[in-house]
């Protein structure tokens, strides 16, 4: 876009050139015409028409000339009054320019029909939808978020972090959260995964702890017990719990059955009981407040910074993943009307909420860049836009001075 606006004054300057060249050039052949005219008037008679053409279009050629370089600077570089009109009323021009767009551009009832009759989701999901378009912006996401992500100081995100993190846990009811998981395990089955879990903690510590078990019995025996009696005892008790533990794995065992009774019980106490509940929340704060938990969510966010890291140097995984995904909002957009129409409504809201509450700023700041300028940048910019067209007024001025200078000349011969 530079480059084009760069190449635009480049012409507009020459065209400028141009058209003022040709209009003095104008001027000076009709003062050239002017003086042949008055030298040969007295052998041909009827140059006093050519020469009071030219006299007339020398007297309209410089009175458009004064005026319009009145209007950008002094003429002769001389302070005569009310010249220099633009220069003199910069501060003015600004404000006047910055209350023109505010009023007549960016108020609701122009902004709101003009938004619409874009359709920006339509041109947006078009847009998208093309395979360069998509990879072009997600190039620009992926690039972006590296710097961005090394700019952040981590102290604030995580402390932000574990605030929101702590706030939303401690707005979560924690009995009925446990009872609708406890209810899904229970119908997918997986309560009983849990029970066998059980069931394998148990033979473990019982396998590894025989010596305990047989310590325990010859305490708890008389001394008159012998050794030999104890162990044999504790291995019997081994191996009977053991026994026990294999046939608690089977479906229809009383205590696998009892264990389902009462998970369903502990799911009515969760859901039902204000003192489970009670009880539930009080553990929840207390798991919450823990200083590990607290350590632990602050440490998820060097972790996420790791990874996403990590992901975006080792190639363009992430980019191929978001270009997917915005040619497939690209399509969804071009294909369905239902979601253009909320993405535009977004688009209208935005424009109601930011565009328009704001437009005074964005007069004010229009007035400012205005004021800001020097007054040669000023004269520069305004005339690089208008000033060939305003050479056209010293053109047409230096014509039809000439046509009335003539018509004054005719009636005089006429009259005379």
């Amino acid at each position: 876009m530079r480059a084009i606006a760069i190449v635009d004054d480049t012409q507009r300057a020459v065209a400028l050139r141009r058209m003022r060249l040709t209009a003095t050039g104008l001027l000076v052949l009709m003062f050239a015409v002017f003086l042949l005219a008055l030298l040969g008037e007295r052998q041909y008679a009827w140059l006093s028409f050519l020469r009071a053409f030219a006299e007339a279009a020398m007297v309209g050629g410089f009175a458009d000339w004064f005026a319009v370089t009145a209007l950008f600077r002094h003429p002769f570089g001389l302070p005569i009054p009310h010249t220099a009109i633009i220069p003199r009323n910069k501060d003015r021009i600004g404000e006047s320019l910055g209350g023109f767009v505010t009023n007549n551009f960016l108020s609701p009832e122009v902004l709101l029909p003009k938004v619409k009759a874009m359709d920006v989701a339509g041109r947006l999901g078009r847009w998208l939808d093309e395979e360069s378009n998509a990879r072009f912006v997600a190039r620009r996401v992926v690039a972006a978020v590296p710097p961005l992500v090394a700019a952040m100081q981590d102290e604030p995100v995580r402390r932000m972090l574990r605030e929101a993190a702590v706030e939303r846990l401690r707005g979560i009811a924690a009995a009925p959260l446990m009872a609708r998981i406890l209810t899904i395990l229970v119908a997918g089955g997986q309560h009983f995964a849990l029970f066998d879990i059980g069931l394998d903690v148990a033979r473990r510590f019982i396998l590894e702890n025989q010596e305990v078990i047989h310590q325990k019995i010859s305490d708890k025996s008389g001394w008159w017990v012998p050794d030999w009696l104890d162990a044999k005892l504790a291995k019997r008790i081994v191996v009977g719990a053991l026994e026990t533990l294999d046939e608690m794995r089977s479906p229809d065992h009383p205590w696998r059955l009892e264990f389902q009774l009462g998970v369903a019980a502990l799911i009515d106490r969760l859901a039902n009981s204000p003192e489970s509940q009670a009880r539930a929340e009080a553990l929840k704060e207390e798991l919450v407040s823990h200083p590990d938990v607290q350590v632990y969510i602050e440490s998820l966010w060097l972790e996420a910074k790791r990874v996403a890291l990590a992901d975006l140097a080792g190639g363009d995984r992430i980019e191929r993943a978001l270009t997917g995904a915005l040619l497939g909002f690209g399509a969804r957009l071009h294909e369905d009307e239902t979601l253009r129409d909320v993405v535009n409504s977004w688009v209208n809201r935005a424009i109601l909420h930011i565009v328009v509450p704001n437009r005074q700023r964005i007069g004010a700041f229009m007035a400012g860049v205005v004021r800001s300028w020097d007054t040669r940048t000023l004269v520069a910019k305004l005339e690089l836009q208008v000033g060939r067209d305003v050479q056209y007024i010293r053109i047409n001025g230096t014509v039809v001075g000439g046509l009335i200078g003539l018509l004054i000349h005719s009636l005089a011969v006429l009259v005379g």
